[in-house]
This record gives C-alpha cells, sequence and structure tokens, in this order.
C-alpha cells in the first residue's frame, strides 16, 4: 500500500500530517499548520472542519463547497507571528486551482488556545 503526501505540499502522508487535525486528533501548533489543514480540508471537501476552525466572530451559518472545484497546489509565500509564542498571525499564500489561483493573506487568532482563521484578504 502506498500512502499519498498531504494535500497541503509538505512530504508527510496525510494521516500524519493535516489528516491528525481533521480528525481531531492533534490541533494545529501554528497559524501557517492551520492553513495548511484548511487548504486540505478544502481539497478533500471536509466543511465540518473548516466551520470548526473558524473564529466564532465571522464564520459563516453554512459552507456549501462545489464539489467540481480541483484544488491543484498551495504555495505558503509569507507567515508573520502564528507562533505558539503569538495569539495572532498572518499566513500569505497562493492555492492554485484548475483554470487559476487564489492569493490571499489570511488572518488568524487563537481562541481558547486553538489557533482559528479569522478572515482574508484577497491580493492581486
Amino acid at each position: 500500500m502506498t500512502t499519498r503526501s498531504c494535500p497541503c505540499g509538505l512530504p508527510e502522508p496525510y494521516e500524519k500530517c493535516c489528516g491528525r487535525f481533521h480528525t481531531g486528533a492533534a490541533s494545529a501548533p501554528t497559524a501557517e499548520a492551520l492553513m495548511r489543514s484548511r487548504y486540505s480540508a478544502f481539497v478533500r471537501g471536509d466543511a465540518g472542519y473548516l466551520l470548526r476552525t473558524w473564529h466564532p466572530r465571522t464564520r459563516p451559518e453554512r459552507l456549501d463547497l462545489d464539489p467540481r472545484m480541483r484544488w491543484t497546489g498551495l504555495e505558503i509565500l509569507d507567515t508573520a507571528d502564528g507562533s505558539a509564542f503569538h495569539t495572532t498571525g498572518t499566513v500569505t499564500f497562493r492555492a492554485s486551482y484548475h483554470g487559476g489561483s487564489l492569493h490571499e493573506r489570511s488572518r488568524f487568532e487563537r481562541v481558547d488556545g486553538a489557533w482559528v482563521y479569522v478572515d482574508g484578504e484577497f491580493l492581486d
């Protein structure tokens, strides 16, 4: 049996990388790890995880993911703060999909010790 690498772009197998966050076995230790795990959740169509890791202040009531969307890669361009020693952080990334890409600077905060996505600013 071959284990595929994680959709987030790191070389670890999904189960040992973002999969453990998706199942709740572990929490993302940094804003970047949460960003990567949220990208993997988009790839896998895991709307439940996306909602669970969204700040309560900005979280939508529901999230309808397009099953036809095909994400093809994640590139982390910059991070600011977001480590175990911070309460906020930003991650600038480019997420590619068939037909284009999304370039965003996402803001993250800790809520009850866990990193959550607050919002994002689309960049050109």
